[in-house]
């Protein structure tokens, strides 16, 4: 194991009935803008329970957040803030919401083109404060510092990180998943599944206490992700389901240890080229990476089979094999299909994704051994 920092600053509210308690968390001065996506939060009742908790507040609201934000709507809601002063941002949504609230908050505080800041050519420095109220369990996004941009004009679609950027605390209420459609939810568990496997399934790294909480968080994604297939309006489910995406990227079991992250970078070549949604991109590529790298990653896989999903085979290539074909079927049970063919993708976009990484001179993997040629074939063995 590595050594390694860690710092944590998010408060949690965790249960049924917490948003009424944010009003504590936030100071009677502030000016407060409500970040929000497609307007789902005036259906469920969420918009209300919000607005009722900060009741004598001065709010203001932004919605039209897209299900990948783009950098130019979060361009107008900094504007919107420049506009009005706003000291406060409250992003009420799930992922996508969040993201875009942590680059309009930095953005917000700084004077050039804000894509600098994606691109990695101007540092963060300052950011606004601001809470979150989680209505999609997904990206861990709620517990963490880091988000995802797109801009739709070139479609590009990039990662991005700073420790100003944690949320000062998050809402986790369960009640608030409830109308949630199955894709949404089926998404939204592929997409942790797959943050843990970023961060264990790697290369051994004497990390037992690392393996043994991710093995824990995938653990109850698959169980508890059978259950709500078989009862969406299981709550207490649903609530399991909202902490473990938390834990998947808080970036605890991500410490002493190298990661991965090659599943999503790929992945985000699929939406940026084709608009699929981020989980069905990640249930398509994270097969195919596993068998491209079977044998530099044999050792974890075997073990994720074995701890996860109880398989003992003959020998290590059976026991890989099978490990690979539980992952998929477990996609596939949440009713994600798993191929580039079912979403219409031909052939045609793997040398787009190539060049994009070479013009961007990327390696990816934990050791930088994905190059653009293997990326290549992950996503043949997917068409």
């Amino acid at each position: 194991m590595k050594n390694f920092k860690y710092r944590n600053p998010v408060k949690i509210l965790f249960g049924e009935g917490m948003i009424k308690e944010m009003s504590k968390e936030i100071a009677q001065k502030e000016r407060i803008l409500l970040i929000y996506g497609g307007g789902s939060i005036f259906k469920n009742g969420v918009y209300k329970q919000v607005t009722e908790a900060l009741e004598g507040y001065q709010l203001f609201e932004f919605g039209g957040i897209e299900p990948n934000p783009h950098y130019e709507t979060c361009v107008r809601a900094v504007e919107f803030i420049h506009k009005e002063n706003i000291t406060f941002v409250l992003a009420v949504g799930g992922g996508s919401v969040i993201d875009a609230t942590k680059f309009i908050v930095a953005a917000a505080c700084y004077k050039g083109d804000a894509w600098d800041l994606m691109l990695g050519n101007a540092p963060i420095k300052a950011a606004l404060p601001f809470g979150t109220v989680l209505t999609l369990p997904a990206t861990g996004s709620e517990m963490n510092s880091g988000f995802v941009i797109t801009k739709h004009a070139t479609q590009e679609k990039l990662a991005m990180g700073s420790p100003l950027c944690f949320p000062q605390f998050s809402v986790l209420d369960p009640l608030t998943t409830l109308s949630l459609p199955a894709t949404q939810t089926a998404n939204g568990i592929i997409d942790a599944f797959v943050h843990v496997t970023e961060q264990y399934v790697t290369c051994p790294q004497d990390a037992p206490l690392q393996d043994r909480f991710a093995e824990s968080i995938l653990q109850v994604l698959v169980e508890e992700g059978k259950k709500i297939v078989a009862d969406p309006s299981n709550v207490a489910v649903r609530a399991n389901i909202m902490w473990a995406a938390t834990w998947a990227l808080n970036n605890w079991i991500g410490q002493g240890v190298d990661d991965d992250w090659a599943t999503h970078m790929i992945g985000h070549e699929l939406t940026a080229f084709h608009g699929i949604d981020h989980g069905q991109t990640l249930a398509i590529v994270l097969p195919g990476l596993l068998d491209v790298m079977r044998n530099y990653k044999k050792a974890k896989i075997i073990q994720m089979g074995e701890r996860v999903f109880h398989i003992h085979a003959n020998n290590e290539q059976e026991a890989i094999n099978q490990t690979i074909e539980a992952v998929e079927k477990f996609f596939n049970s949440l009713g994600i299909k798993t191929r580039l063919s079912d979403y219409n993708v031909t052939e045609t976009v793997i040398p787009k994704i190539v060049q994009r990484f070479q013009e961007r001179g990327w390696l990816l993997g934990e050791e930088e051994r994905i190059t653009p040629e293997i990326v290549a074939e992950i996503l043949r063995r997917r068409l």
